[in-house]
């Protein structure tokens, strides 16, 4: 990395183009600088790219300062009576005495969002974006409050230097053209080689102000992202939201699969029960489209539904979040549609909080669908609240074996997830599940036990 330190402490009478003297130094140039022979061309190519909007950034802080700096001679000027306000020493001593009153408005000041902006955009700076809903820490307060002072002092002092020394070098660059006498700095210079050593004193001053900014504006972009970037709180913050959405999807994966999978199953047999009969029992058939048809279009909808809030974005409870996901209210309906024979038996589940009751309700969904997939009729559902908890009981007959439809370990022949988000869903709610054979042979069983308390 290129390092240079550059010492300017200038003074000036009193005149026509009075200007703050500051020392600048251990300032880093940006970019990498890549060990060839032709450096300096990478170093002009950073200058090129960043100092002009670096500059401006360093400018927006001479422009925040001027309001305390003319508060602050506006009270010189009563207490001095008004004598003297432009003389040095009096701005150095206002530009030290605003600098606290900076510190603390910036405590107070909502500021980080402008500084953040600034940074990014004028300073090219690589800092995250903070929420815009997050309550204000005294660490975050402190941190702005740091960078707001550091903004506004430095760009003070290149704003100072700039209105000094750009016209400076300016008036030095026209002396060698006018043939009468002129004063510079209180001195009159005659034409002549005197108008050229002050001409080259103006390049000078003007190469060193390139250097002042240059390095000033690198600076502030190295610690912008210390000063404003998040705190460790709303990294915790953000963490924590990131994972409420993950949960969020995830709870939706587990809607999709047991909603569209039940359709799908109740698809499959109603359009085999409808192919069967279609040519001798049409009202048969009829029904059996009728509930591939209904099926269907439940599984649109909540395909829809969960489509709409991933494109969304929304958080968990936001403006997307479904409030009509079936529950054990829908039993009914739910073993009307299964599309094979089901004894049900429901208890009252009144008492049942509405959380465990939808997630009771996928889990009875996804028993109903594994076992009429894999096994055969009858299916029978018992539903009752025993001891402070909801008891879910799935019974079917067994397939034949070889028939390549057997139970098998719950999942399906073909390796879904059925048991598996069943026992994700169980274990949310602090409840036990148990699949596996049934003490009659040949018989299937999911029991569950879903404790009532535990509703998040």
């Amino acid at each position: 990395m290129g390092r240079l330190s550059l010492g300017l402490l200038a003074n000036a009478r009193p005149g026509p183009a009075p200007f703050i003297g500051v020392f600048a130094g251990g300032a880093f140039l940006s970019g990498r600088i890549p060990p060839r022979a032709n450096n300096h061309r990478h170093i002009l190519a950073g200058v090129r790219k960043n100092l002009p909007r670096r500059w401006a950034c360093l400018i927006l802080g001479g422009a925040l300062l001027m309001p305390y700096m003319m508060a602050g001679a506006l009270v010189a000027g009563l207490t001095s009576g008004g004598q003297g306000e432009f003389l040095l020493p009096l701005q150095v001593g206002l530009y030290a005495a605003v600098l606290p009153v900076v510190a603390v408005t910036g405590l107070f000041l909502p500021v980080r969002g402008l500084e953040v902006s600034a940074a990014q955009g004028l300073l090219g700076a690589r800092v995250e974006t903070p929420p815009r809903d997050a309550r204000r820490s005294w660490q975050e307060r402190r941190r702005t409050a740091a960078w707001f002072t550091l903004h506004l002092a430095v760009g003070g002092v290149v704003s100072g230097f700039t209105l000094a020394i750009v016209p400076f070098t300016l008036y030095t660059l026209a002396l060698p053209f006018v043939a009468d006498p002129l004063p510079v700095l209180g001195v009159a210079v005659r034409p002549g080689w005197p108008t050229l050593a002050w001409t080259a004193a103006g390049l000078a001053a003007l190469a060193a102000l390139v250097l002042m900014a240059a390095g000033a504006g690198a600076l502030l972009t190295r610690l912008a992202p210390v000063l404003l970037g998040p705190t460790p709180g709303e990294r915790l913050a953000a963490a924590e939201e990131r994972a409420r959405v993950l949960a969020e999807r995830n709870r939706l994966a587990r809607e999709l699969h047991d909603s569209v999978g039940h359709a799908l199953s109740v698809v499959t047999l109603q359009a085999a029960a409808a192919g069967r009969v279609l040519d001798r029992d049409r009202e048969t058939a009829r029904a059996a489209l009728d509930a591939i048809e209904r099926s269907a279009r439940a599984a649109l909808e909540d395909l829809d539904h969960a489509l709409g809030v991933l494109r969304a974005g929304d958080p968990p409870g936001g403006p997307g979040a479904r409030g009509d996901w079936a529950t054990l209210d829908d039993l009914d309906t739910l073993v009307a549609s299964s599309g094979a024979p089901v004894e049900h038996e429901v208890g009252d589940v009144s008492a049942v909080p509405a959380p465990v009751s939808r997630e009771a309700y996928r889990i009875v969904q996804e028993a109903l669908t594994n076992a009429i997939k894999h096994g055969r009729s009858p299916v029978r559902l018992a539903v009752a609240v025993r001891d402070g908890a909801l008891r879910l009981e799935v019974t079917n007959r067994t397939a034949a074996p070889g028939s390549g439809n057997e139970n098998g370990d719950g999942n399906g022949a073909r390796g879904g997830r059925g048991l598996a988000g069943m026992r994700e869903r169980v274990r949310l709610l602090n409840g036990d599940l148990d699949a596996g054979p049934a003490e009659a042979e040949g018989w299937w069983r999911v029991r569950a036990r879903l404790p009532l308390r535990s509703a998040p």
